[in-house]
């Protein structure tokens, strides 16, 4: 037998037991790993980091920038920050091997600023790490992310939805304000109505490609410990898109909404969905709190399924449960990797090493795992108007047939021409009397069922389709994910008019990547897609 054949033999052989080479294997070095990034962070934040020394870290970025400046132009590579890759939770990995490294140690929350609602950080803050400081105090980010591992400057350079953007829109709308080192070591502060408005409204969707974040000023909202969490089972496409675009406000602007919504769709005829307003939990009621996160509990989304056999319901969840409960199971994309990790047994015994962490997945990752997170497996977040429901629904099931879907509703305001990477909502996507459109994210994740079958499936044919059909409804893919749109279609998709004017005023042309060229695939999805059409 020849190598080729003896490699497919050992794929076929790790692909079928997968579970049990993540339990063994996988599992137990990522807990190791998460010690040692954790030991690694408390070294740095005990030794290196501390609040009253942010300026003083942020004048050593000024000064590699300033040095960077120093060099004949002739031998200039484009600046990225130090971060490694897998780091960050970008199923990419773009190559800062050839760039000019700055190193950005920037760790610590700076102030809680509870006159003015609102919370200063570092950039390298993470969700899990703002939650537990925020919510024994009694707040929480207006737009707090799922995904303990995200970083807020991540976030911020990026974009991030949840349960609450209904109310506020894209994490970019609870900004309040950027500190960012320039590409000629200046430092500024840039609000929505400053002397640095443009740069304010281009740096969300960016990428760190117009400059070095180096503080946050973030919106926080007044919180109660629990969430009142009702799980409304509906059957009918119809029927439930309806109830979605009701609640949410898309209807009518003055029509009351939850504090928290979503929707997740458990095939193209039954999803169940979810409404959560602060409340103080009723002592008769007590035995109703749900602690949702504890290792031995019903993944969140298995515990969302229930409902739709059992009836409609309600509970009481701590907000800090709630707000990470898609943490251990990363939403659904664990049962990808250990099929029976549900299982009750599973979770009292080892249910405490979940989730992998995600860092530890990407420093992993070799060429063939990399393949196969894009041919065999969807990862992919996607803002579309929410009028267009159904007809997401539709083609998501056409071009992948997998099920769970994520639906989180989103406000996406008209902030006029210009004035930004994405596009004012068209007229029949306004919310009537209002300044915004009601969109949603639709999160797709996990393995196509023709995969699943080992039946024919072009990966690179099914994005293709979605991604015409976003561009066609006025919609965005997350940029976190792989893209498969030439330099040509993404401009047509997005809005770069700005952002090309903020290159050029803020010297960030020769400085930094363009957006297109640091979110493309590092590998040619294109190529690598031809290799993995047929199954094994």
């Amino acid at each position: 037998m020849g190598d080729g054949g003896l490699r497919q033999r050992v794929a076929r052989w790790l692909e079928d037991h997968r579970g049990l080479v993540v339990v063994v294997v996988v599992l137990p070095l990522s807990l190791l790993f998460h010690f040692f990034m954790q030991f690694r962070l408390w070294l740095v934040r005990t030794l290196v980091s501390a609040p009253e020394k942010h300026d003083e870290r942020v004048r050593q970025i000024q000064k590699q920038v300033l040095k960077w400046n120093k060099q004949p132009k002739e031998q200039r590579k484009y600046m990225c920050t130090a971060r490694p890759n897998w780091q960050s939770l970008s199923t990419t990995f773009f190559r800062k091997d050839l760039c000019h490294k700055v190193s950005i140690p920037l760790y610590d929350i700076l102030e809680l600023q509870e006159s003015q609602m609102s919370v200063r950080v570092e950039p390298m803050v993470s969700v899990g790490q703002a939650t537990a400081f925020l919510v024994p105090r009694g707040y929480t980010l207006a737009i707090c992310l799922e995904v303990a591992e995200a970083t807020l400057g991540g976030l911020a350079m990026g974009v991030g939805m949840t349960t609450y953007s209904h109310k506020v829109g894209l994490y970019q709308e609870s900004i309040i304000a950027y500190e960012v080192v320039l590409a000629d070591g200046s430092l500024v502060r840039a609000t929505r109505d400053n002397e640095h408005s443009d740069l304010y409204h281009t740096l969300p969707w960016s990428h760190g490609t117009l400059g070095f974040l180096v503080a946050l000023e973030l919106q926080i909202i007044k919180i109660k410990p629990h969430l009142k969490l009702e799980y409304i089972p509906v059957k009918g496409q119809k029927q439930y898109c309806d109830m979605m675009r009701k609640l949410s406000g898309a209807l009518d602007k003055n029509h009351p909404t939850p504090d928290y919504l979503e929707g997740t769709v458990f095939s193209k005829n039954e999803a169940v969905i979810m409404v959560g307003n602060f409340a103080d939990v009723p002592e008769k009621e007590t035995h109703k709190i749900n602690h949702i996160t504890q290792w031995y509990k019903p993944w969140f989304y298995k515990h969302v399924e229930s409902f739709l056999k059992k009836g409609g319901d309600y509970e009481y969840v701590p907000l800090e449960d709630y707000l990470l409960r898609h943490n251990r199971a990363i939403f659904w994309v664990v049962e990808t990797m250990i099929p029976f990790g549900n299982n009750p047994l599973f979770r009292l015994l080892c249910g405490w090493l979940l989730p992998p962490k995600i860092a530890f997945l990407k420093f992993t990752t070799t060429p063939g795992v990399r393949a196969m997170t894009f041919t065999k497996q969807v990862f992919q977040d996607i803002v579309l108007p929410m009028n267009q429901l159904e007809d997401q629904i539709d083609v998501s099931e056409e071009l992948f047939d997998l099920y769970p879907i994520l639906i989180y509703p989103c406000r996406i305001y008209n902030h006029g021409p210009h004035r930004g990477q994405l596009r004012p909502p068209r007229p029949e996507q306004m919310v009537p009397g209002a300044d915004y459109g009601m969109f949603n994210d639709l999160g797709v994740y996990g393995v196509p069922k023709a995969v699943k079958e080992r039946k024919r499936y072009d990966a690179v044919a099914a994005m293709r389709k979605m991604e015409k059909f976003t561009a066609d409804v006025g919609g965005y893919p997350f940029l976190y994910a792989d893209t498969f749109m030439t330099r040509e279609e993404f401009e047509r998709m997005f809005d770069l008019t700005a952002y090309e004017q903020v290159r050029h005023k803020y010297s960030a042309e020769g400085a930094f990547p363009h957006l297109h060229d640091k979110i493309k695939p590092e590998i040619d999805v294109i190529e690598v897609g031809k290799q993995y059409i047929n199954p094994l």
